[in-house]
């Protein structure tokens, strides 16, 4: 029907960052450009993956590793996708169970640094394999997601094997504070509002931001199948400047109030709307006794370049998937990775907006402040520091994989 009609079918993960494609639909956007939005909540990220792999959807809200998997046919069939706009840079928290949260503020010599609370979790993970206890349980929302990398990262950083220290299982966002709440798990990564919604009902507390492991860490975006894309180029250039539109319009503060209350809708997300300005805001509650705290550039729409999806990212993903033993490393392979993004379609919509779009494909991830050249004149970008201090080099993947595998022979 999608296909002749004008009407695109597109499916969602009730969380903050579908708020650009609500927008599209709701602010009008989308019926500018000619097309009609027909939005469908899941549940899932897996199912998300099955229905645009066999297009029941023809483009869907989706994790950035997720459609690197599928143009790769890692863990899934080979469908290969096309990522051409990011859905915002952020978004995600780790929260973990309120006894657990009691046990890390008593040992971490500080609660705003992500190196001293891993050290803090290490001593927990340590002292559980001593008395001993069942390990400590992670979940996360897909095998290949930000949230499996970022979690991972953090981990390993701080000396604990996520293979073989903790456990480490996969939850839809919509079951996670139940989980928490049962007592079946005892942290999880996952956008918002989920890691709020933990904190306001008494079973979470925030550890941290995601971006405080990695600022401006990069997040979801709109994804299709390839054919798809090709079949019908105007229709996704059009798809591309609604969607671009509706996080225009939902990152100016003025529109927060409105915005919460149309994705407090059960159609939508369907969590209340103070919750949900939590993280529309950046001002997050770490613990449900706690004070509000401004966490700056939590949640980055447009700007910093947040809705281009670099080449770059797509290089980081697939150099986890490889660090992680999800494949193993190849040039073909990692070119097929990176190629799934694609900035060529991102410029070429977006050109009548006469918007400032870099002009650069790849960047150092994990550099300082830089200037990058863009549409009009330049474009200041960062820092989107690691905060472990390293940097990605998308031409050397194999290298920057390696240097991890060091770190984990010295552990």
């Amino acid at each position: 029907m999608s296909a002749s009609s004008g009407v695109v079918v597109l499916g969602f993960i009730p969380l903050l960052d579908c708020a650009p494609l609500v927008a599209a639909a709701e602010k009008g956007f989308a019926a500018d450009e000619g097309i009609e939005l027909m939005l469908v909540r899941e549940t899932s990220w897996a199912n998300i993956r099955d229905r645009v792999v066999v297009g029941h959807f023809d483009a869907a809200h989706m994790l950035g590793p997720m459609a690197i998997a599928s143009s790769l046919g890692i863990g899934h069939l080979q469908v290969p996708m096309a990522a051409p706009i990011a859905l915002g840079l952020g978004g995600n928290a780790i929260t973990v169970a309120s006894s657990l949260w009691e046990q890390l503020s008593a040992r971490a010599t500080s609660l705003d640094d992500p190196a001293a609370l891993g050290l803090a979790l290490r001593t927990a993970v340590t002292q559980r394999a001593r008395d001993p206890q069942a390990p400590l349980t992670f979940a996360m929302v897909y095998p290949f997601s930000c949230h499996n990398c970022e979690l991972r990262y953090w981990l390993a950083a701080a000396g604990i094997d996520p293979d073989h220290e903790v456990r480490l299982v996969v939850l839809p966002p919509p079951l996670l504070v139940d989980a928490m709440r049962e007592g079946q798990i005892d942290g999880f990564c996952v956008g918002e509002p989920w890691n709020s919604l933990a904190v306001s009902v008494g079973v979470g507390c925030i550890a941290m931001p995601t971006t405080a492991i990695w600022r401006l860490s990069p997040e979801k975006v709109l994804g299709c199948r390839l054919e798809w894309a090709e079949r019908f180029p105007d229709r996704t250039a059009a798809l591309i400047r609604a969607v671009y539109r509706g996080a225009q319009w939902c990152e100016h503060p003025d529109h927060h109030a409105e915005l919460a209350q149309l994705l407090c809708q059960p159609k939508y997300i369907g969590a209340p709307a103070d919750v949900l300005l939590q993280g529309l805001s950046g001002r997050l509650r770490q613990t449900s006794d706690g004070d509000v705290r401004t966490h700056d550039d939590s949640y980055v729409l447009t700007r910093q370049a947040g809705t281009f999806p670099w080449i770059s990212h797509a290089g980081w993903f697939y150099s986890q998937m490889v660090r992680w033993g999800q494949t193993k490393y190849s040039a073909t392979q990692a070119d097929l990775a990176c190629r799934t993004y694609r900035p060529d379609l991102y410029r070429s919509a977006l050109a009548p907006l006469h918007v400032n779009i870099p002009l650069v494909d790849t960047k150092i991830e994990g550099a300082a402040a830089t200037a990058l050249p863009a549409s009009h004149g330049a474009l200041t970008y960062g820092p989107d520091g690691f905060f472990d201090g390293r940097r990605f080099d998308p031409a050397q993947i194999e290298h920057y994989v390696a240097q991890f595998a060091v770190d984990h022979a010295r552990r």
